[in-house]
């Protein structure tokens, strides 16, 4: 099920997937979806739920997963994913493809006022505070506190916006 608001500008170019067992995509007012955005509900049940005033540049995937939650005024650069689900693949006597998925770290959450710059990646568990930068190329995982700025592989705590 999708809930848009209509003063979302969404590009005709994006490809927003039909939900499935029940999950929701739920786009807030004035958001800006760029052309090659992705969001494919693959991977479990969750939602995924923009607030107000996200901005999600070209090139990103987003997949549901265990869900995905950005609050008002988050900025994606280009070419990230939201990850919110991990395959399982202990059993080597069988097809990882076979094994389904892990249970889940809790989603993603992104709160207010967070900017990720280009080509991250961020994973199931990942919980960004407020007002939160995370630098390009960086992998994330875990709590990030409020106001922190982050960078890297691994994700290194660099400094903190004053």
């Amino acid at each position: 099920m999708h809930l848009i608001s209509d003063s979302a500008a969404i590009s005709p170019l994006c490809d927003l997937e039909t939900s499935v067992r029940g999950s929701k995509l739920v786009i807030g007012d004035h958001c800006m979806i760029d052309a090659f955005v992705k969001i494919k509900f693959a991977g479990g049940s969750g939602d995924v739920r923009l607030g107000q005033h996200v901005y999600i540049n070209s090139g990103t995937v987003i997949y549901s997963g265990n869900g995905v939650r950005m609050d008002d005024n988050v900025l994606i650069a280009a070419n990230c994913t939201f990850a919110p689900v991990n395959h399982a693949y202990i059993d080597r006597n069988r097809r990882i493809r076979e094994q389904g998925f892990l249970p889940s770290k809790g989603g993603i959450l992104i709160e207010e006022d967070v900017w990720i710059g280009a080509n991250c990646v961020i994973l199931d568990g990942t919980h960004i505070g407020r007002g939160a930068v995370v630098g390009a190329n960086s992998l994330v995982i875990g709590k990030l506190e409020a106001y922190g700025v982050y960078a890297g592989n691994p994700l290194q705590l660099k400094g903190s916006r004053s």
